[in-house]
C-alpha cells in the first residue's frame, strides 16, 4: 500500500469515527411537510415542531431557506398573516404536490425503517450477547 493510500485510508477512518451531531438537512423536508399537513403554521412554530421531533440542533436560517425552496418547487405555499398584533408573519401550508411528495418520503422512510430494524437486530445480537452466549451463537452459525 502506498503512503498516499495509507493516508487516505487513515483519513477515512477518522471521518467514520466522528459522532453524528445533526440530522441530514434533507431529512428535515419530510418532517416539515408532515408538520404542515392539515395546518397553516408560522415558521417559528415549525422550528419548535422540529425540536419536538428530536432534531439535535436547528439552524433557523436553514429552515426558512428550505421553506422558500419548497415554495419554489410548489410543495408549500405561504401567505402573510396580518391578523395578529405585531409584524406580519408568513403562514405556510402544504400543497397537493407537497402531500404527494410527503407520501413518497413516507414510503422511502418505511423501507429505511425496515433496514434499520434489521441492522439493530443484528447489532444487538452481536454486541449485546454475553461472551459465552456469543461464542455459542458463533459455533451454531458455523454448523
Amino acid at each position: 500500500m502506498s503512503a498516499s493510500d495509507e493516508k487516505a485510508r487513515s483519513g477515512a477512518q477518522i471521518k467514520e469515527e466522528k459522532p453524528i451531531s445533526s440530522a441530514p438537512k434533507n431529512l428535515m423536508v419530510p418532517f416539515l411537510l408532515l408538520s404542515l399537513r392539515g395546518w397553516n403554521v408560522h415558521g417559528y412554530e415549525l422550528i419548535q415542531q422540529l425540536i419536538k421531533f428530536g432534531f439535535p440542533s436547528i439552524d433557523q436560517g436553514n429552515v426558512y431557506r428550505t421553506l422558500r425552496q419548497l415554495e419554489k418547487e410548489k410543495m408549500v405555499k405561504s401567505e402573510w398573516d396580518t391578523s395578529a398584533g405585531g409584524p406580519a408573519k408568513r403562514v405556510y401550508s402544504l400543497t397537493d404536490a407537497g402531500e404527494q411528495y410527503l407520501k413518497s418520503w413516507a414510503a422511502s422512510l418505511e423501507q429505511y425503517q425496515t433496514m434499520l430494524d434489521r441492522f439493530f437486530d443484528m447489532y444487538t445480537q452481536f454486541f449485546m450477547l454475553a461472551p459465552k452466549e456469543k461464542n455459542k451463537a458463533e459455533k451454531e452459525e458455523k454448523k
